[in-house]
């Protein structure tokens, strides 16, 4: 897949929505008087802290988690506003997390300057009290929404969103979960309840959206890109909701070259994006937004993450 075109690459202009009139000849012409925000993400790392080796048939020199952290830092010199996000399953794949349990991973991610994540099906691996042990080694939040985690270790720990402030821009960003059932052992979710993710969402954007005015609602999804046994996925959950600008997923490993754009129920173009896994990818979605015209840009790359970054 890799060999078809180089992934630095940007892939223009993907959509503009809620709102209109806006689709100019130039993205940057049009987007001098707008406020822009870099939206940064990842999925499935599977504890990958080391880059693939370079003889590896598909992935041979991509990944690790210090080349992210230097592409993380070049990006931060070049953008006034950026947000990361990982979208699950950081845990399982490797040694690190047999011997460390997802300390390492966390402490890593940490470091790097992630502002939020999900919590993925693999999080589990280790049972509902293998994730509360690791949190001290977290300095940004895991958000889930469609998980009652009433009467376990992680109640009242797992918060269902976070309110960004990033100049004058607000950003609001939820979590939702694939179903556990078949995904993760009874006695390691324990009296975890799922929540439908659509009924969900309704309750997030009006918190977001109506209650605390953000200009962009992102959902941060470990439900899988597609689905072809009946399951929820992201782009039935696109298709089903409403107010929600950008869903960043992960669960389903999907390499996606650019967005997919999919209609809500208001007719609205909602964004779907997800990179892979095992960091052999970075997304990058910036948004152009106009808060009094209720208009967004959005300009996307897809990122390699491998060796001599500047």
């Amino acid at each position: 897949m890799w060999n078809r075109r180089e992934f630095v690459k940007k892939l223009g202009l993907t959509g503009v929505f809620l709102g209109s009139g806006l689709f100019s000849k130039s993205l940057f012409a049009a987007s001098k008087s707008k406020l822009k925000i870099t939206l940064l993400h990842t999925n499935d790392l599977h504890s990958r802290i080391e880059p693939f080796p370079e003889k590896d048939p598909k992935y041979g020199g991509l990944g690790g988690f210090a080349r992210l952290n230097a592409l993380m830092k070049k990006i931060r010199r070049e953008e006034e506003h950026v947000l990361l996000f990982d979208c699950g399953d950081v845990y399982q794949g490797t040694p690190y997390f047999n011997f460390f349990k997802g300390e390492a991973e966390f402490k890593l991610m940490s470091k790097i300057g992630y502002d939020a994540g999900n919590i993925g099906n693999h999080e589990f691996d280790n049972g509902i009290k293998g994730i509360a042990s690791q949190l001290k080694h977290l300095n940004f939040p895991l958000l889930n929404a469609n998980y009652d985690f009433s009467g376990t270790d992680l109640e009242g720990k797992i918060p269902p969103y976070h309110i960004f402030e990033k100049g004058d821009l607000k950003v609001g960003v939820f979590g939702v979960g694939v179903d556990l059932t078949g995904y993760v052992e009874p006695h390691n979710r324990e009296t975890i309840t799922y929540i439908d993710p659509v009924e969900v969402s309704k309750k997030m954007v009006r918190i977001l959206k109506e209650e605390n005015n953000c200009d962009l609602v992102v959902c941060l999804s470990h439900l899988g890109h597609t689905s072809h046994i009946g399951e929820d996925c992201d782009t039935e959950f696109a298709k089903q909701t409403r107010g929600v600008d950008v869903i960043l997923g992960g669960h389903s490993h999907t390499l996606l070259e650019k967005p997919e754009r999919v209609q809500n129920l208001d007719g609205e173009e909602v964004l779907i994006n997800q990179v892979g896994w095992a960091g052999i990818a970075l997304g990058r979605i910036d948004f152009y937004i106009d808060p009094k015209k209720n208009t967004k840009l959005a300009a996307s790359q897809l990122i390699k993450v491998k060796g001599n970054i500047v």
